[in-house]
């Protein structure tokens, strides 16, 4: 998929793609599912996105050599050291399709985005308590 997708949902961004990258998108989808059942999945950005108390999580998208992971800068930068064998950039990872994704490093910085998310909502519920 070569410009800005037009999907209206993860299912139609996914079905956009050659059926090898389709199993690796959706196996990325499956993996931030399984670790925030809770999250809304969205398309953001032109790219399926979950969120959770009305912030991003994560994003992800599919390209023509890899899956990008968009877990926000601090979502890189506190696995910078992971992330040394893989292409990134200011808040983004690539995962080159003919490579195993990496499942464990994945669920860590998604854990990590959802408990920064989390934490963000109790301190705006902190605020608003008498």
């Amino acid at each position: 998929m070569a410009s800005r997708s037009t999907a209206h949902s993860i299912e139609e961004y996914i079905a956009q793609f050659p059926p090898e990258t389709q199993a690796t998108l959706q196996q990325l989808r499956d993996l931030i599912k399984a670790l925030a059942p809770e999250a809304t999945e969205t398309i953001s950005y032109a790219m399926p996105t979950f969120d959770l108390n009305g912030k991003h999580v994560v994003h992800f998208a599919g390209h023509t050599q890899h899956v990008g992971l968009y877990p926000a800068p601090s979502g890189l930068e506190a696995f910078q050291e992971d992330l040394k064998p893989y292409k990134t950039g200011k808040g983004s990872v690539q995962f080159p399709l003919d490579q195993p994704l990496p499942e464990a490093l994945i669920r860590r910085i998604v854990a990590f985005r959802i408990a920064e998310v989390q934490q963000a909502a109790q301190a705006q519920l902190s605020k608003r308590k008498p």
